[in-house]
């Protein structure tokens, strides 16, 4: 694909991206795609897929108590728990705002290491990497940030996203409906978005402007991006996914870059 060609331009150090459609083949990448990136935020889709997992094998409810009092782990996984943004401090009551946590994902990790019985860095291994192939990917530290990955190890988990093997197809399409819809908050980097809808650890985009995807992405895309200069977005309505690792931190060039660059992917997988 031509339009993976301009992260050539962005003025990153290193930057690899890939384009993956929904019968899992690769429409194309460009750059050092085996190169491992620290993730950021784009750790949490991980992390909540393997809550996902957790949850269809019965070690979890989704609305079973977890986190602050009336919070439960669909709340955490919604950024619905009122858990602060970087501290294991209540700022609202459960259900009433969307306060972007990573201290709401770290107490879903923990929740899901004592259901379990496996710290949460393992039980991810053995839940979504090691069966999809994921070998480059690890996470050594916050659930909510900590991970490291290739766009190779990332277009794999985004074919499964979109063809679901290690979930129903039911519960992914439940991690891509908007909970608690009508909540409004701020999407960092962004500013404030009313309503600031998020799924199950996947932010959905809907159409909220300013955004780091495309002016073209259809209002079904969800995914996630990093303050490590990073996403991954899958849109539904293109029936494709768009992986784009940097080691470069997210700014102003981000904001700039992005969006063109969302478009001109979706412009090349319209024309075929």
């Amino acid at each position: 694909m031509q339009s993976l060609a301009m992260i050539e331009n962005w003025p990153v150090p290193t930057a690899a991206a890939a384009v993956v459609r929904a019968d899992g083949t690769v429409a194309g990448s460009y750059g050092p795609t085996s190169h491992r990136f620290p993730l950021a935020s784009v750790t949490k889709p991980l992390a909540a897929y393997a809550a996902l997992v957790a949850y269809e094998e019965g070690a979890v409810e989704l609305d079973e108590p977890a986190g602050p009092e009336g919070s439960t782990v669909r709340h955490l996984l919604a950024h619905t728990s009122g858990l602060a943004f970087d501290e294991h401090r209540v700022t609202a009551p459960p259900g009433t705002r969307r306060l972007y946590s990573n201290a709401g994902f770290e107490v879903l990790a923990d929740h899901i290491a004592k259901a379990t019985e496996i710290p949460f860095a393992e039980y991810l291994h053995q839940a979504v990497l090691e069966p999809l192939g994921m070998t480059a990917t690890t996470l050594d530290g916050s659930p909510a940030k900590d991970g490291v990955s290739s766009v190779d190890d990332l277009v794999r988990f985004a074919a499964e996203v979109q063809a679901p093997r290690l979930l129903d197809a039911r519960t992914v399409l439940e991690a891509m409906t908007v909970v608690h819809p009508g909540l409004s908050g701020i999407l960092p980097g962004y500013g404030h978005q009313k309503p600031n809808d998020w799924g199950l650890g996947f932010e959905i985009r809907d159409a909220k402007s300013p955004h780091w995807t495309g002016s073209s992405s259809s209002p079904r895309t969800f995914g996630h991006f990093g303050q490590s200069g990073t996403f991954l977005w899958i849109d539904p309505d293109a029936r494709a996914a768009c992986v784009a690792l940097t080691d470069r931190a997210f700014g102003q060039w981000a904001i700039e870059a992005w969006p063109p660059f969302t478009d001109a992917v979706l412009a090349e997988l319209r024309r075929g």
